[in-house]
C-alpha cells in the first residue's frame, strides 16, 4: 500500500506555505539573516512542536515566521516544499499563504509575491507540479485590515486563484468578513474559508451563506448539525480535511477516532491535506499512509479522494484532465 501512495498522483488543496518551514531551513535563514532563534539546535526546535491546541501551535508558527525576510527567503521556503512534496508524488498543490503576518513585521507584500511567485514558476517548470495561489487572511486580525491587504494586492489580481481565511477560529466567525469576501467576488477570486475546525458547525453556514465560498476548509464539526451536512452534501462543498494536523492539534485524540470514515459513509465531497506539514508529522503522502494504517482504506479510496480533490484544485482545465488521465492510469477502472 506504501508503494502505491506513493506512485497516486496526489493533489492536496490546504497547504499553508508559512507552515511547511522545516527546522533545518529555519535555522539556516536565521543564520543569513542574522536572527537569533530561542533554540540551540534543530533536535530543540523540533521537540517544541508538541501542541495543546491551535492557539499553542499559531504562536510558535508566526515566531518561526521571523527568519523570513528577503524574496529569495520565500522562494527558498517555497521550493523546498515544492521539491520535497514533488519527491513523494505530490502533482498539485494549492497553496495558501498569509500577507498580514508579513506585513506586521514590516516585509513588504512584493517582497514576498515575487518570492512565492518566482518558486510557483520555477516548480511548474521543473518538477512536474502545479500551483494554485490563495492569499488568506488572518481571521484574529481587524477585517478592515483585510479589505486594505486586498486592495494593496491589485496589481496580483489577476495571479491569485482565490482568498482565504485563517488563523485562530473560535470566536472570530466568517460573519466579520462579508466585506473582504464580496470584493473578491466583484474582481473575480475564489472565495475559500477555514470553518469547523475548532470553531462550531453554525461557522459552515455562515461561510457557506454569508462568505459564499466554494470549498471549507477543515469542516470537521460538521456532523454536530444534520443541516449543516444535508446542506454540504446537496452542494457536494469540498472538505479539505487534514488528518495528521488535528490529531496534533488535538481536535481529536487519536487519529483512529477522526470522524473522516464518517464524513465519507455521508456522501460527502472530502479530500485530505497536510495543512502544515512540519508541524504536524508530515506531508502529504505521510497523511496518506496515517489514513490507511489508521482506517485499512483500499486504493480505491485514496484514488477516489484524489479524484475529488482533482475536480476541485485551482488548475487550468487542459491540467485537470492530465492529472484525472494519469490517476486513472494508475488504477484503471
Amino acid at each position: 500500500m506504501q508503494d502505491f501512495l506513493r506512485r497516486l498522483p496526489k493533489i492536496e488543496l490546504h497547504l499553508h506555505i508559512e507552515g511547511s518551514l522545516e527546522p533545518e531551513l529555519m535555522f539556516a535563514l536565521a543564520e543569513r539573516n542574522s536572527i537569533t532563534l530561542p533554540y540551540a539546535s534543530v533536535g530543540e526546535a523540533k521537540a517544541a512542536y508538541q501542541f495543546k491546541d491551535l492557539q499553542g501551535f499559531l504562536n510558535l508558527y508566526y515566531q518561526g515566521m521571523n527568519v523570513l525576510c528577503h524574496e529569495q527567503d520565500f522562494f527558498d521556503l517555497a521550493m523546498d516544499y515544492f521539491k520535497r512534496a514533488s519527491s513523494e508524488g505530490v502533482v498539485h498543490i494549492d497553496m495558501h499563504f498569509d500577507p498580514q503576518a508579513h506585513l506586521q513585521r514590516g516585509i513588504a507584500l512584493d517582497v514576498v509575491m515575487a518570492g512565492l511567485l518566482r518558486a510557483k514558476e520555477e516548480a511548474e517548470q521543473t518538477l512536474d507540479l502545479s500551483v494554485g495561489l490563495i492569499m488568506a487572511f488572518l481571521r484574529d486580525r481587524p477585517a478592515d485590515e483585510a479589505l486594505q491587504v486586498l486592495e494593496q494586492a491589485a496589481p496580483y489580481w489577476k495571479l491569485l486563484d482565490a482568498i482565504g481565511l485563517d488563523s485562530a477560529e473560535r470566536d472570530h466567525p466568517p460573519s466579520k468578513f462579508v466585506a473582504v469576501f464580496n470584493r473578491a467576488k466583484e474582481i473575480g477570486l475564489a472565495r475559500v474559508a477555514h470553518a469547523g475546525e475548532e470553531g462550531p458547525a453554525a461557522y459552515i453556514l455562515e461561510a457557506l451563506d454569508m462568505l459564499d465560498v466554494c470549498r471549507i476548509d477543515h469542516g470537521i464539526r460538521c456532523l454536530e448539525s444534520d443541516e449543516v451536512v444535508d446542506r454540504l452534501y446537496e452542494q457536494q462543498t469540498v472538505l479539505t480535511v487534514c488528518p495528521l494536523s488535528n490529531t496534533s492539534l488535538k481536535v481529536v485524540d487519536e487519529l483512529i477516532d477522526h470522524p473522516l470514515p464518517a464524513l465519507l459513509d455521508k456522501g460527502l465531497n472530502v479530500t485530505i491535506s497536510s495543512d502544515d506539514p512540519a508541524y504536524f508529522g508530515g506531508g502529504l503522502l505521510a497523511n496518506h499512509i496515517a489514513c490507511a494504517e489508521a482506517f485499512g482504506w483500499d486504493e480505491d479510496a485514496f484514488v477516489e479522494l484524489n479524484r475529488n480533490a482533482i475536480t476541485e484544485a485551482f488548475t487550468s482545465e487542459s491540467r485537470r484532465q492530465e492529472l484525472l488521465a494519469r490517476l486513472a492510469a494508475v488504477k484503471p477502472e
